[in-house]
């Protein structure tokens, strides 16, 4: 009787002092809660540091891979509305990751308006859609070695007479379009002295924009320059004489993973040795621009 006593007398000494522990949290000074508070935080933002470290065994366990695209990307992640098929080099090049890793491949419609977010909530695990490497974008993601190199071109209408070539477009009255979120958004900030920047939100506006009149020229790269070319009745093509901004294209990963940025780096420098790039490169017309 007297052991049993005895316990719960101290069951209550812990129960009162785990009392004025609470009590005192509650009754703190405002900079002591603060202080708890921000102890608190910085362990709870620690937590995806270290999980995102093992991004690898969970891929596995899981067994896809989650790869971010722009489905509108002709010759590098394009869906093609005739077959609703994905085709490109990124996609050829996101299979052969997926099969290197022995899983399979689930592709997440994205954008480059929306590519430093889908790196920021794990929508996906690695971006494959041809990422040019900006300073801006490397707060949120980080790169892998290049795998394309592609300057700024412009597209305009075949009977646009403003515009012959690449020396008619920074003057007075023209109106230079650009998609937001593009690494044609900077340069054409940067480059331009007269002529004004128009940018728009998708990608199908920078056509509509300058097949309307309210355009002269929308700016894009090969891949795409490519495709309105071969795909429209009305598009030119204006080439600058020397490449402008040649930008690096990469596979992005979420920001602070260095062995995951290994796994998918190691995989990119596999694909150039063995031809495996190269080729994909060629089936897609893009040799012009393979950083091999």
């Amino acid at each position: 009787m007297m052991h049993t006593l005895s316990i719960l007398v101290n069951d209550v000494h812990r129960a009162g002092s785990w009392m004025e522990s609470v009590t005192s949290m509650i009754i703190a000074p405002p900079k002591a809660v603060m202080a708890l508070l921000v102890a608190v935080s910085a362990v709870l933002l620690s937590v995806p540091a270290i999980a995102a470290g093992d991004r690898l065994s969970a891929i596995r366990a899981r067994g896809d891979v989650r790869i971010c695209i722009w489905p509108d990307y002709f010759a590098i992640s394009y869906r093609n509305p005739r077959t609703g098929e994905l085709e490109g080099i990124d996609i050829d090049m996101a299979r052969e990751f997926a099969r290197h890793l022995g899983v399979a491949v689930t592709f997440v419609d994205s954008s480059f308006a929306k590519l430093a977010e889908n790196m920021t909530n794990d929508a996906c695990d690695v971006a494959m859609h041809a990422v040019g490497i900006r300073p801006d974008r490397a707060r949120n993601m980080d790169f892998t070695q290049p795998h394309l190199v592609s300057g700024t071109y412009g597209v305009t209408t075949r009977d646009n007479a403003a515009i012959r070539s690449w020396a008619d477009i920074d003057r007075p009255g023209i109106v230079v379009v650009v998609m937001k979120g593009t690494v044609m958004e900077p340069v054409m900030r940067e480059t331009l002295k007269v002529a004004q920047l128009k940018v728009v939100d998708d990608f199908k506006a920078r056509e509509q924009e300058v097949l309307s009149g309210r355009g002269d020229i929308f700016m894009t790269d090969f891949p795409y320059g490519r495709r309105m070319v071969s795909l429209t009745d009305w598009a030119r093509l204006v080439e600058p004489p020397r490449p402008l901004a040649p930008t690096p294209y990469a596979y992005a990963v979420p920001k602070g993973d260095a062995d995951w940025l290994k796994v998918v780096d190691d995989f990119v420098t596999a694909a150039k040795a063995d031809g495996r790039l190269r080729e994909a490169a060629r089936r897609h017309g893009l040799l012009p621009i393979i950083a091999d």
